[in-house]
């Protein structure tokens, strides 16, 4: 049934859109987790190399401050044998030039910039092969240091792997650029950045780390997890609302019940009057002829055993009807104002009752509404009894046919100034000579019934104003159609 499907459509779509939603704030938790991470290895990776460039600033003003004499020992040459990251120390002293070589110049501009600058400047970086020339101006000798990038970086304190960190961590001066840890490609639709100068004013490098992270590194293991414990969760709700479900619908079929048990009192008087009418004057007519036999002289008293024979075959008549007519009611129920209903509605609420009897019998229900709710003027409890009444009958008849006959049919609609239901089914149908008989008391084509349902629904419509017919069905079984008069602006 629709409502069914669309149940199990409600369902799973509540499970898509929490775990979606619990996926992707799964996912922003770890991403932003690996930022924090990358953030922080970051600023280590900075803080460990603007140490050590700022030594070799350190380096260069003892070298000037002590200032070995030019024709003495030259101690500073010992350097590279103690820091690996110093190649060696170049040394000018005054009205001499620096050695020859490929970057005298450079280091001859260096000095001038020094000297002005009043601190250690740069000369003949070559950031690709990790070199360049650290220059500070002094008196009476200038000093140089020739400087090995790849010695300069603290492995022992360093805050990643780098054979298998996917960071790409490099050391940059314009488009020039020394790659400290190779790291990973960007690949990942998640890039983080990190760019921060030294801090070294003499040596303006700038560490640039970067880090693109895969779909294959979100948590997919917990967000699998938090899948199933979304499924778990919606499943035992689910459970629970049919459990609920199942307690309201056995609730609303005990009341309907009762109100039928209730309802048929009337009825039921209506039956005795009509079964107990016959035998009871039977039963007088004879009680006074036998007096009347008694009476002569001499008394006829064959004739008067007669009479008192038949009368007492009329009494057991009258007393086989009291015994199928007892235990049917509990206490009377008084009727209720009539009221507008809307038709489309009661028919949901039956159907949603007898839900579980239709999926049982395996039939397949098709609803034609009107393009607006039809309401009439009814008792609501009454319209709901004759409802669920033709709608059993229909299931009940359709348990003599093949499971793919097994078709039930309800429209509603508005003509004028009533407004009608119609029940058909697939079931085997009313015998034409039944078919004028079917709302008589105590008569019923299916065997064990009491035959007064269908007289009940009759008196029922009859009382608010409306009719029920019966009749065939395009489908090929039975039809039933309830006309009510419509309430103020109730027809589409």
């Amino acid at each position: 049934m629709e409502h069914g499907w669309r149940s199990r459509s409600a369902g799973w779509l509540a499970w898509a859109l929490l775990t979606a939603a619990g996926g992707v704030w799964l996912a922003r938790a770890e991403l932003a987790r690996l930022h924090e991470d990358f953030d922080t290895d970051g600023r280590i990776v900075h803080r460990l190399l603007s140490q050590q460039v700022v030594q070799y600033d350190a380096v260069l003003a003892t070298l000037a401050l002590l200032a070995p004499p030019a024709d003495g020992p030259r101690p500073e040459q010992r350097l590279p044998a103690i820091n690996p990251a110093i190649l060696s120390v170049l040394r000018r002293d005054d009205a001499q030039p620096w050695p020859d070589g490929p970057h005298a110049q450079a280091l001859a501009q260096a000095e001038a910039r020094s000297r002005t600058l009043r601190r250690a400047e740069v000369a003949a970086p070559d950031l690709p092969s990790g070199r360049y020339l650290l220059v500070l101006a002094a008196q009476p000798s200038s000093f140089a240091l020739a400087i090995d990038l790849a010695g300069t970086i603290p492995w022992r304190d360093w805050p990643m792997d780098p054979r298998h960190s996917p960071v790409r961590v490099r050391v940059e001066q314009g488009d020039r650029a020394f790659t400290v840890q190779p790291g990973r490609a960007a690949v990942g639709p998640w890039t983080f950045g990190f760019r921060k100068t030294l801090a070294a004013q003499s040596q303006p490098f700038d560490v640039v780390a970067e880090r693109s992270v895969r779909w294959a590194e979100l948590p997919w293991a917990r967000i699998a997890g938090w899948s199933i414990a979304v499924g778990l969760a919606l499943a035992a709700l689910q459970a629970w609302l049919r459990q609920r479900a199942a307690r309201r619908r056995a609730e609303e079929l005990l009341r309907l019940g009762q109100a039928a048990r209730l309802n048929t009192l009337g009825e039921l008087g209506a039956g005795l009057a009509h079964e107990l009418n016959q035998p009871l004057t039977a039963v007088l007519a004879n009680a006074q002829a036998a007096r009347r036999l008694l009476d002569d002289e001499p008394p006829e008293l064959d004739a008067a055993r007669d009479a008192m024979t038949q009368a007492a075959a009329q009494a057991r008549r009258a007393a086989e009807v009291v015994g199928r007519l007892r235990r049917l009611v509990d206490q009377p129920r008084g009727p209720a104002d009539l009221q507008p209903v809307a038709l489309q509605e009661v028919v949901r609420g039956a159907l949603y009752l007898l839900e579980p009897e239709r999926q049982r019998r395996g039939v397949t229900v098709q609803e034609a509404d009107p393009p607006a709710p039809v309401k009439v003027q009814a008792d609501p409890v009454a319209l709901e009894q004759i409802v669920h009444n033709l709608l059993v009958n229909a299931l009940q008849a359709l348990d003599a046919v093949p499971a793919d006959r097994r078709r039930l049919a309800v429209e509603t609609g508005g003509d004028g100034a009533h407004g009608w239901l119609a029940v058909d089914d697939g079931g085997p149908g009313i015998p034409p000579d039944a078919l004028p008989r079917v709302f008589e008391p105590f008569f019923s084509t299916r065997e064990g019934g009491l035959g007064l349902g269908l007289s009940l629904c009759e008196s029922l419509a009859g009382q608010m104003g409306g009719t029920l017919t019966a009749g065939r069905s395009t489908l090929g079984g039975a039809r039933f159609e309830l006309r009510l008069p419509l309430a103020a602006g109730g027809a589409a």
